[in-house]
């Protein structure tokens, strides 16, 4: 696929992205609209992590490190029968074990819970251990979307699969909204499953082009599902290793005060919106590109496209960033502050993603990074700088603990530098790995970005708060004012200032524009 079609692919991905995060948030302000930041809905964010490990372990690692490199490289090499061959044995496999897994889950959640919340007791772990038993089967359907989607991704199928995730929101703001009142949290957790229920119809629907090429077969023999083998085990520990930093975080956090879990994942949810939006979006476009790319040997293509990917992802993501540091506040007193959320819970929230927000950038570009790694087939790579983020992360967060008084806060800076630092350890890698991978355009890219965004910044924090002195803030008109017209003037001062410091990034974006536009 060449860069225009790439560019418009991503834009509308991104796009659809948007909306999916949107309901995110509907979803996020339901919970603290209805529950407030309380022990339970701590407990439903807590109830999460070990499902969320299971789905990382078996889809994100089979998936992105393993299965879709290989198959892609059949489909790439025209040998689109046997890649099937393996397809249907790779997916037979994962579905009987998505099903063990989703049942000793359930069956062990007692067990289970004091590793995401040793602190809990009585009432309050009762509910995580029956909210985990809910949700254990919501990511079995959710990690059943998940292989859909890498199946139709790999046949360069984008679009529809990201409405999945729609259906998905959807399906937990209505459990909140119309469950919730009567029956309390368990309301969300009920909408989760019927959302990831949905999520999963939605992409069996499109599978139906290729159900001819399905068998019900598992043939372990295959030299495709040997190779799916050795590059899965090393990711699968990569990401366990990497899913400590939560679980870590999380069990830290359930010392502090009731509500510190809530704060945390609202916090990091916000920094996840451009993440998830930009980041996401335009690795998820390019990836099958630079597994191509890779299979042949395409070596300057490869480079091209990975440089240009990052390049996109830094010049999006440093203005998100600088612009949560000096809208903060603000963003989260309009989204979440109503009902049993009130401005206690808008300040603590606040203070979190302070700290998360540096992070957002280097966790961005390690989107992209891993999938370089993954497409050139080196799985032991991200497995080597996980364990250093473990080490790191846990070091940082209990010493920002013991010796700070930033309490949530200093989890969140733990996680910020732990990100900055195994960034930079990927790119190094990659440096030697690679040889050239066009570091001084990157590294231009990031100075001129971030010296357009500090600029930026200002602009946007001195104008929120002439505006936050003018209107009424307790009114969600007022509210509004103060995020949507400072955000307004930080997007034109930085295109205008990257478009002085000639920013070549700039016709990204105006090629992304003008695919969405001819669409």
């Amino acid at each position: 696929m060449s860069n225009k079609p790439l560019a418009r692919t991503a834009v509308l991905m991104m796009f659809l992205i948007f909306v999916s995060r949107i309901l995110g948030f509907v979803r996020l302000r339901a919970a603290s609209e209805v529950f407030g930041r309380t022990w339970h809905t701590d407990a439903f964010n807590a109830a999460f992590v070990i499902p969320d490990l299971m789905y990382y372990l078996l889809v994100g690692g089979a998936l992105s490190s393993a299965f879709i490199p290989v198959f892609t490289s059949y489909l790439a090499k025209g040998e689109e029968e046997e890649g099937w061959n393996l397809a249907s044995s790779f997916l037979n496999l994962t579905f009987l074990a998505l099903v063990a897994f989703s049942v000793l889950g359930m069956i062990f959640s007692p067990q289970l819970a004091p590793l995401v919340a040793y602190n809990f007791t009585g009432e309050q772990r009762e509910l995580l251990i029956y909210l985990m038993r809910i949700m254990f089967p919501a990511v079995f359907f959710t990690a059943l979307s998940g292989l859909a989607v890498g199946v139709l991704n790999s046949y360069q199928r984008f679009i529809l699969p990201v409405m999945g995730p729609i259906l998905y929101n959807i399906g937990i703001i209505l459990g909140a909204y119309l469950l919730g009142p009567n029956i309390g949290i368990v309301g969300m957790a009920i909408g989760t499953v019927a959302g990831a229920v949905a999520n999963f119809t939605l992409q069996l629907v499109q599978l139906q082009k290729w159900r001819s090429n399905y068998q019900l077969k598992i043939d372990l023999h295959h030299p495709g599902m040997r190779q799916i083998f050795s590059l899965m085990g090393p990711t699968v520990i990569s990401l366990s290793v990497g899913q400590l930093n939560l679980i870590i975080s999380q069990n830290l956090a359930s010392g502090l005060a009731k509500g510190t879990i809530t704060a945390l994942g609202l916090a990091n949810r916000l920094m996840q919106f451009p993440l998830g939006v930009f980041a996401m979006g335009i690795s998820q476009v390019i990836f099958p590109t630079m597994t191509r790319q890779a299979a042949v040997g395409d070596w300057p293509a490869l480079r091209h496209t990975f440089s240009r990917g990052l390049r996109s992802i830094f010049f999006i993501t440093i203005p998100s960033a600088i612009g949560l540091l000096a809208l903060g506040e603000p963003i989260i007193r309009l989204l979440f502050q109503a009902g049993a959320f009130g401005p206690e819970d808008t300040a603590a929230t606040a203070w979190a993603l302070l700290f998360y927000a540096p992070g957002l950038v280097a966790l961005s570009g390690i989107q992209l990074l891993t999938r370089i790694y993954y497409s050139l087939q080196d799985t032991r790579t991200p497995v080597k700088v996980g364990i250093q983020g473990v080490i790191i992360n846990t070091i940082l967060s209990l010493g920002f603990l013991t010796f700070t008084n930033l309490e949530a806060g200093g989890l969140a800076l733990a996680y910020s530098i732990t990100n900055i630092v195994n960034m930079a350890s990927y790119i190094l890698r990659l440096r030697k790995k690679m040889g050239a991978i066009d570091g001084r355009r990157i590294l231009t890219c990031i100075f001129k970005a971030a010296l357009a965004a500090s600029a930026m910044g200002i602009v946007v924090y001195q104008l929120a708060g002439f505006l936050g002195s003018q209107v009424n803030l307790t009114a969600i008109t007022g509210r509004a004012v103060q995020v949507v017209l400072p955000m307004g003037a930080g997007a034109v001062t930085y295109f205008l200032l990257t478009w002085l410091l000639r920013m070549e990034e700039i016709r990204v974006v105006r090629e992304m524009y003008r695919g969405r536009r001819r669409r």
